[in-house]
């Protein structure tokens, strides 16, 4: 693979407003980082996906809801509330024909206040902005070094 740009500093003040969109993000933690990983494994980006599971597990949650995010739809392991913040997810990052669907918004609207819904609608788009850092720079998660 041919070495693509270091975005970091090719084009600084490009990539702190990112860091700063991000930065600017108030919202639970627990839940920020399952919008995070379900957008990049959308968005085909596995530094994304590494990153964000590490964090996940180093904030406490579960290996098993961390692994389950990829079929959310289709287990128990998450409440009504993330499913609402992983469906706005889901239509945020794919942008469908006709935008979000208007019961994906209702939903999302009914379980988060409107600062919250705000947030959570901010922490979207500064993930999928990383997203395509990380995919159209081709970065990838470190190897482990193997044990001696």
């Amino acid at each position: 693979m041919t070495k693509r740009i270091a975005l970091n500093q090719a084009a600084r003040d490009v990539y702190r407003a990112i860091d700063a969109l991000d930065a600017s993000v108030d919202l639970d933690p627990a839940l920020r980082e399952l919008v995070r990983i379900r957008a990049s494994q959308l968005n085909g980006c596995s530094y994304c996906v590494d990153y964000h599971s590490a964090d996940a597990r180093a904030a406490g949650e579960e290996e098993r809801r961390i692994w389950a995010v990829a079929a959310w739809r289709e287990n128990p392991l998450f409440d009504e509330r993330e499913r609402a913040a992983l469906a706005l997810t889901d239509a945020l990052t794919r942008l469908p024909e006709g935008g979000v669907p208007d019961d994906v918004y209702a939903d999302a609207a009914g379980r988060f206040d409107e600062a919250e819904l705000g947030n959570l609608i901010g922490a979207i788009i500064a993930i999928n902005a990383w997203n395509r850092v990380g995919v159209g720079t081709k970065l990838a998660p470190e190897l482990e070094p193997a044990a001696a």
